[in-house]
């Protein structure tokens, strides 16, 4: 039989850094350098919830990892280590295991980040797995949801709605779409791609007043921006950034750009900045290879989001984007 140690030392072990101790002790030790601060992030994914059963356990490892490094992106933090919890039913394969780690394996490298402990338990229910993620700012560099300001322009990384209409796919709907734009989408929702580079050097350069990740939705996530700093964002529909793939579907009537900017899973980062800090965030982007769009601004008025069509009208939404209850 199979134990919990022997799960621990087979596949969890070769994942830890330094700080992990071999994960031969009951806990991390962690070296913060003089003049800077942690940062900590959590979350968790739940089998038939978060993912599909039909997943890959690599695909799921990474992507739980990469919504995590999305957390610390839209802080400004640089990446540290991560704690991973696992509830694990006893009838689960242990290749299951193995291939979860493997895909741990493969953003470690990636991203350059390493395990520092965790638990593994079994459980009568589903699969349930966790993620504490540790990052490290300069000393009161944090980008906090509170900082933006009037006249601030508003940004946002990478392309938005894709692994909104990516799920869709996934789920095997919206046949009628080409096999091409298929892959790309069901790629974007299955592995987002977090600017975790741009972010750290976006703190650490001090160029952003507020930031947060774009996890339920551009709308809701910008919201949360607008709620925590007092202010009102006002968003460009059509300066919204968006792949050849979601612009295909909209054209054909699939898509609309609501649901692109209210759909959830992007992990990329919407951010407020000072208008005269436009040069050297452009520059930063493109030594990141990051795609950073300016999407609208920072106005007075009651807190929330106005997305404006084209022509300058405010589109209604039926909703701002994903909410867990």
């Amino acid at each position: 039989m199979t134990t919990e140690f022997d799960l621990i030392s087979r596949y969890f072990a070769p994942l830890a850094g330094s700080g992990g101790l071999g994960l031969k002790d009951d806990a991390a030790l962690i070296d913060l350098l003089p003049g800077r601060e942690f940062v900590v992030t959590t979350d968790a994914f739940v089998a038939g919830v978060h993912f599909l059963s039909s997943e890959q356990p690599g695909v799921i490892a990474r992507r739980l990892l990469r919504t995590n490094i999305s957390d610390l992106a839209a802080k400004g933090a640089r990446l540290s280590g991560y704690l991973l919890t696992l509830a694990l039913p006893n009838e689960l394969n242990e290749d299951w295991v193995a291939a979860f780690s493997a895909g741990l394996m493969l953003d470690q490298e990636e991203y350059g980040i390493s395990l520092l402990g965790g638990d593994t338990v079994s459980t009568s229910g589903p699969i349930v797995a966790s993620i504490t993620a540790i990052g490290t700012v300069l000393q009161g560099s944090m980008i906090t949801r509170s900082g933006a300001r009037v006249g601030d322009d508003l940004w946002v990384t990478g392309s938005i709605g894709d692994a909104g209409l990516g799920l869709k796919v996934v789920q095997g709907q919206l046949p009628q779409i080409s096999l091409e734009d298929r892959s790309w989408l069901s790629g974007r929702f299955s592995l987002p791609t977090p600017p975790a580079g741009f972010g750290a050097a976006l703190g650490e350069l001090g160029l952003a007043n507020a930031s947060a990740d774009v996890s339920d939705g551009l709308v809701a996530d910008a919201g949360h921006i607008a709620k925590a700093s007092g202010v009102r964002l006002k968003i460009d529909g059509s300066s919204v950034p968006l792949s050849d793939a979601i612009t295909r579907a909209i054209s054909r009537g699939l898509w609309t750009i609501s649901e692109a900017v209210t759909a959830g899973d992007d992990y990329q980062i919407v951010f407020s900045a000072p208008h005269e800090n436009r040069d050297r965030i452009t520059t930063l982007a493109v030594h990141h290879s990051t795609l950073a769009t300016r999407i609208g601004l920072v106005i007075e008025g009651r807190p929330g989001v106005e997305l404006l069509s084209d022509t300058g009208q405010q589109i209604k939404l039926t909703k701002t984007g994903f909410q867990h209850r």
